[in-house]
């Protein structure tokens, strides 16, 4: 069976991680994160993990050393992976799809829910130190920053749309028709 290649796009707490665990869980998928890099640059540093030195240290990165840095890593890292199902979670920049659309069988799949619903799910999930306390405004305020710009542009180029607003339920049977499909 060939290796298939989901990756996902979507907005702040659009449910991304949720799928990327759902997938892992059901069908064996192995997955690659974007923010994981920089995630462990900032602990490595002892710097707070928020989404503002998230969002920082990426620019930084990127703008030094090219723009599809993290692209060039997480194709590599793809294209030489034995698993069979593979997810690439938290594509957001034109750069980050450039390697990976070369690859045989891969597909972009967005998700998206209502701001109000994806800033309920964030608060409670807590991934980021700054998360829980965060208010609406500044939730709102996250979505300027420069990691999250090009976001839609991203989602609009998505093989399948997932709508996060209802149940995990609703959101796994999305995910299995995707799989479905895919496997036809």
């Amino acid at each position: 069976m060939p290796k298939i290649i989901i990756g996902f796009t979507g907005p702040i707490a659009s449910g991304k991680d949720a799928s990327q665990k759902y997938l892992s869980e059901k069908y064996g998928a192995i997955s690659f994160r974007f923010s994981t890099i920089i995630r462990d640059i900032l602990q490595r540093l002892s710097l707070e993990i928020n989404r503002l030195n998230l969002s920082r240290l990426s620019s930084v990165l990127r703008e030094n050393f090219s723009e599809d840095l993290f692209a060039k890593v997480i194709a590599k890292d793809v294209i030489s992976s034995p698993a069979e199902l593979i997810i690439v979670d938290g594509i957001r920049r034109p750069a980050d799809i450039q390697y990976l659309r070369d690859v045989d069988n891969f597909y972009l799949v967005s998700i998206d829910a209502d701001p109000k619903i994806r800033y309920e799910r964030l608060i409670k999930r807590k991934e980021n130190i700054d998360d829980e306390n965060k208010t609406y405004e500044q939730f709102l305020a996250d979505h300027q920053l420069e990691t999250e710009l090009s976001i839609p542009l991203i989602m609009a180029q998505a093989n399948y749309q997932i709508n996060n607003n209802q149940s995990k339920e609703d959101l796994y049977r999305q995910l299995d028709k995707i799989i479905s499909t895919i496997k036809l």
